[in-house]
């Protein structure tokens, strides 16, 4: 099969074409030998199917960062039948940078100038004949969200990927270019696939060539020994950068008609970045953009209407169904993204029941229902339960990115990550920990200085990802059901920000002590505001649902069952029934441990029965949609055993019996929250932790991760409990800090000392 590469400049819309082109076939792995994201899918809307390989957003192919180092390496060693070079129409000389490098390597190129109908909008057009004729390649004229010119694109690189297609260079009126001539040639008699491109490298000094090609770069050297260029001397890579940009400007520019004075695109454009990127009001929107997608996605008093609804006001739709309060109660109106979570617990309480009573009907044994409905069912629905809600707050977060919003969000918040020590490029993957803690960070390596890689990777799990906010919702919601504690949407949006305040606390720590380094410079281009994809939107949904759904079925589902059996055998494996429990395996580990967490509020303080607060919170550390599932399965038991109350299908209606059942504390179950999210994450990000960091400093990361959330969690549950405590805590931080002020002078005296020393 055809393998096509896709390369292309950061927020150039590589993503969203790479969805157009292959659909729901995407899957993602790792490249070989290195940890970083890898998307193939297949194509199959040509005559003919293709491979479509998703390469990083890169600039140009010199080695400064992996992803440059990934690209060409994919495109030089791995040899693709062809490349689609995605070009962004709105800056198309500044994107043909890359483009001038592609056509230096002997594979097939096909350019797709995408964001045709922003082109279209800004009152500009390209010659797309001109500049075909003047690049020597294909150009198709695309827009990836709407569908233009996908059709023609993919015909053009089906015909282009059959033919074979040397490198051409536009430096070849440089006076540097008799170097490269020779260079090529002498690479081509050894066999060097590309010598036209490995020859540029070797005249700019790139150091991966001359390691590579040690004869040949000796003789460029040699060659060129004593030019000098009026403007830049010896420094032949500045020299062949603004030479590239030269010939673009002269003979690929004049393809482009803008539309006499600016456009009202960009006018509208920077209207709104003086609003959303000001210095003072840019950070209080974010926070109030944040709000109001909690509220849409969490909240069970859409609005704040239920004052005026009235107290007595229950909804009678759906009355005696298990849809039953679907849009809303006396609580309020329900929010799009409780609605849907109703919808799928009525669905899932539907085949819970009805799977239930035909086993009893059928005369199955009483621990073979509880193994299926409680063990099974009980677990795997009570997570699937919140499915919708992480969806839409996916999609929430998906819309903001394609909109070019969260670029924005990293360039005001740039500002006070320099002040604490680490530079704006590190925002990005703590961005990408509210989606999952794994990619963000593999996205660390980024980072030039090792000093700020480790702290940035100890923070990411604090940036809570897609899998703990089933903890929250669900234990958000109980805390409103059972003691009327505010608003699930505000308590959710106030722990995913408690989350990021201990993290730009411990960065400082870190940054002034033991991680001190020089900051890195951070240059991001803004993206113009785009009008996102509809289809774009939902296949990034889908590719959630589908990680989501595999892992429900595959580590949680094994969880349950293994939680089940461990809470229903003693360790001579004689089976217990659910009012003898409290023999169990499960049970004995559970209150074994329980006494740990004492400070934090889920310890020895609790009811008999206590000892799941503890267990679910270890099962977390498998993967953290368990604790959820570890509920889910022990509640009904539990509830049942202690009479406490029934104990329903979803998270919200077992966390909310197991509050009734242990006598846990508001306070209690907010540090319980803390705690999961603040903690050791689950296994895949610890092993990608590992293959991150030393192994020195990832046994220093697991104490680092499980000391913050045990302080962290002690802090919330004893000033929630005995607010008296809020003094103690004040001075402990108040010397801490003081603390930390004098040990940073006193490094910084001896960075001096050393630098005077090394001078």
């Amino acid at each position: 099969m055809i393998r096509v590469a896709l390369a292309g400049n950061p927020n150039c819309g590589k993503t969203t074409l790479f969805n157009a082109l292959t659909g729901a076939t995407a899957h993602v792995g790792n490249w070989p030998g290195v940890t970083v994201d890898k998307r193939e899918g297949v194509c199959k809307k040509g005559s003919e199917p293709f491979t479509v390989v998703d390469l990083p957003g890169i600039y140009s192919l010199s080695p400064y960062t992996p992803e440059e180092v990934i690209s060409r390496n994919f495109i030089l060693d791995n040899r693709p039948d062809a490349v689609i070079d995605i070009v962004d129409s709105t800056n198309l000389e500044r994107n043909l940078y890359l483009t001038t490098q592609l056509m230096e390597m002997d594979v097939p190129v096909v350019v797709a100038l995408n964001m045709a109908d922003e082109l279209e909008k800004n009152g500009d057009k390209i010659d797309v004949k001109l500049l075909e004729e003047r690049l020597g390649m294909p150009v198709v004229s695309v827009s990836a969200v709407t569908g233009k010119g996908i059709k023609e694109l993919i015909e053009k690189t089906v015909a282009a990927a059959k033919k074979k297609r040397q490198g051409v260079s536009v430096l070849g009126s440089t006076m540097i270019a008799p170097a490269i001539e020779e260079a090529a040639l002498h690479l081509r008699d050894d066999g060097v696939s590309s010598p036209l491109f490995h020859a540029v490298k070797l005249a700019e000094g790139d150091s991966l060539e001359s390691d590579n090609h040690k004869k040949t770069s000796a003789f460029v050297r040699n060659y060129m020994h004593g030019m000098k260029d009026a403007t830049f001397g010896d420094d032949w890579e500045a020299f062949v950068a603004n030479a590239r940009y030269d010939y673009i400007t002269a003979n690929y520019s004049p393809a482009l008609t803008r539309k006499s004075g600016e456009g009202k695109r960009l006018k509208l454009s920077e209207k709104i970045d003086r609003v959303l990127t000001n210095k003072w009001a840019g950070i209080p929107l974010f926070v109030a953009i944040l709000f109001v997608i909690f509220h849409l996605t969490f909240s069970e008093n859409l609005l704040f209407l239920a004052p005026a609804l009235g107290a007595g006001g229950e909804w009678t739709m759906f009355a005696g169904t298990p849809f039953e309060g679907l849009f809303g109660s006396s609580a309020g109106i329900s929010s799009p993204g409780v609605i849907l979570q109703k919808f799928v617990e009525g669905i899932t309480g539907s085949i819970s029941g009805g799977i239930g009573a035909g086993m009893e009907s059928a005369g199955a044994a009483a621990w073979a229902n509880g193994f299926v409905v409680d063990g099974v069912l009980g677990g795997l629905f009570a997570v699937i339960g919140f499915l919708p809600q992480i969806l839409l707050l996916f999609m929430f977060f998906s819309l903001l990115e394609d909109s070019g919003y969260m670029a924005r969000v990293a360039f005001i918040l740039d500002r006070i990550f320099r002040r604490l020590g680490l530079s704006g490029r590190a925002l990005m993957p703590m961005i990408m920990g509210f989606g999952c803690s794994v990619p963000a960070m593999i996205n660390t390596r980024t980072l030039a200085d090792e000093k700020e890689r480790v702290a940035t990777v100890r923070v990411i799990p604090f940036f809570s990802c897609g899998a703990k906010l089933p903890i929250l919702v669900g234990c958000a919601g109980a805390l409103v059901s059972v003691s009327g504690m505010g608003n699930a949407d505000v308590i959710t949006m106030l722990m995913y920000l408690l989350g990021i305040c201990v993290a730009l606390a411990t960065v400082i720590l870190m940054r002034g002590t033991t991680m001190r380094g020089e900051l890195s410079p951070f240059i991001m281009e803004l993206p113009n505001y785009r009008r996102p994809g509809f289809k774009s939107t939902m296949l990034h949904v889908w590719d959630k649902a589908k990680h989501f759904i595999k892992k429900a079925f595959t580590v949680i589902l094994a969880s349950t069952i293994i939680i089940w059996f461990f809470s229903h055998f003693t360790w001579d494996w004689h089976y217990v029934p659910d009012e003898d429990m409290g023999e169990s395996i499960l049970a004995s580990l559970g209150m074994l441990i329980q006494p740990l967490f004492t400070p934090l509020g889920f310890g020895s303080q609790l009811a008999a029965g206590g000892w799941v607060f503890a267990v679910a919170a270890i099962t977390g550390l498998v993967a953290k949609e368990n604790v959820i599932a570890t509920f889910g399965t022990l509640a009904a038991t539990i509830s049942a055993t202690f009479d406490a109350g029934l104990a329903g299908e979803d998270g919200v209606e077992a966390i909310s019996a197991l509050m009734g059942a242990t006598d846990i504390s508001g306070a209690g179950l907010i540090a319980f929250i803390a705690f999961n999210m603040l903690t050791i994450p689950c296994f895949a990000a610890v092993a990608t932790a590992r293959g991150e960091l030393t192994k020195k400093r990832f046994r220093w990361t697991m104490l680092f991760w499980l000391a913050t959330s045990y302080i962290t969690s002690s802090m919330v549950y004893t000033m929630g409990a005995f607010p008296w405590t809020i003094a103690i805590w004040a001075v402990a931080w108040a010397a801490a800090i003081t603390a930390l002020v004098f040990v940073n002078k006193y490094l910084k005296k001896k960075d001096e000392e050393k630098k005077i020393k090394a001078a």
